[in-house]
């Protein structure tokens, strides 16, 4: 069993608070105002804890650094946005995604990320990749 440590309650605490599931970077910037001295190592290895005790879940998207959010949440998607690269969750889910499938194919479940510009980045687009 881990001890809970003032650096371990405040990770714990920065990943409930927040919108969406959050990188390591993200979650040492927000959890430095209530540890000053919280490390990135730290943070690496508390995230490490939590997801193996099952406290934790991981979020993948594809070409970026894995993000964390409190396990337990239930069934739910994301919405990436391409300008600041954050993650937020999506309330709702189309549903049945069966016959989306291939014949003779069996859906078990289903990962849903949506991706655009959030809110806050709406007038801040990126500019398209040179030729």
């Amino acid at each position: 069993m881990e001890r809970n440590t003032r650096q371990r309650q405040a990770i714990v605490d920065v990943l409930a608070d927040a919108p969406g599931p959050l990188s390591p970077r993200e979650v040492l910037d927000r959890a430095k105002a209530k540890v000053s001295r919280l490390g990135m190592a730290t943070v690496y290895r508390t995230l490490a804890s939590l997801v193996d005790a099952g406290d934790v879940t991981t979020v993948d998207v594809p070409g970026q650094p894995a993000r964390y959010e409190p396990a337990g949440k239930g069934h739910h998607h994301h919405f990436h946005c391409t300008v600041c690269e954050r993650l937020y969750e999506v309330d709702g889910c189309p549903g049945n995604l069966a016959g989306l499938a291939p014949p003779g194919f069996s859906v078990t479940g289903h990962d849903l990320t949506l991706i655009g510009i959030c809110r806050a980045c709406g007038g801040r687009r990126r500019s398209p990749p040179s030729p």
